[in-house]
């Protein structure tokens, strides 16, 4: 299982991080989000972001254009769309070249079966809490639901995740390819306590090197 952490903007944070090697590191281009990047993103720290710690941007109904501009900007290796966007959106921006995370927001009744639409244009799924905003609310959902999902797509786990339920997390069938935190790891938002993140990582490394 792998590691994103989401929500990132200040540099010396950035830097923190990287020290840690998380699998993913993810941009927010949202100007609704509390964690909205604005002008505080550096571009010559994030592009010396090593390439083994692959860059998300993060986007709710953006355009194809404002996509494509900000991946080459900051040289980013996948965009994560978290909004309304269909499969011909999904489709139209994976054949321009960008690698694609696509997010769904889950709840006891979501039909996984939507989601077959969009399996050949899409590299990941991402499955986050149904809340009042796109991502970063905070909360979960119930876990038991992806037990109706039929892997045949990798997915990122997302929505509340916490030093408190990581411990369940890692015994999820079917299990994620990686999980997503955000808010219950922040000093503030859009600044990570790096020390959480640290004891999760071995977490997870421990998990990992766990014999089946």
């Amino acid at each position: 299982m792998k590691l994103k952490v989401c929500g990132m903007r200040d540099a010396e944070n950035i830097k923190a991080l990287v020290e840690l090697k998380p699998d993913f590191m993810g941009f927010i281009f949202y100007d609704k989000s509390p964690r909205f990047v604005g002008n505080q993103l550096d571009i010559d720290v994030i592009q010396a972001i090593p390439r083994e710690i692959r860059k998300v941007g993060v986007f709710v109904n953006a355009t194809v254009d404002y996509i494509l501009q900000t991946v080459r900007k900051y040289n980013l290796q996948y965009a994560q769309l978290h909004g309304n966007e269909t499969p011909d959106f999904c489709k139209s921006l994976r054949l321009k070249g960008v690698n694609i995370i696509k997010a769904f927001r889950v709840d006891e009744a979501f039909i996984f079966s939507q989601l077959n639409n969009y399996k050949p244009h899409v590299d990941f799924f991402l499955f986050d809490a149904k809340g009042e905003g796109y991502g970063g609310n905070g909360v979960t959902f119930d876990w038991n639901v992806l037990k109706k999902y039929d892997n045949q797509k990798p997915f990122f786990l997302a929505g509340g995740i916490s030093p408190d339920n990581v411990s369940e997390l890692l015994d999820l069938e079917p299990k994620p390819y990686a999980f997503d935190i955000n808010s219950k790891f922040e000093v503030s938002p859009g600044v990570k306590d790096i020390d959480k993140i640290a004891t999760l990582i071995s977490k997870i490394q421990e998990a990992n090197e766990t014999p089946l």
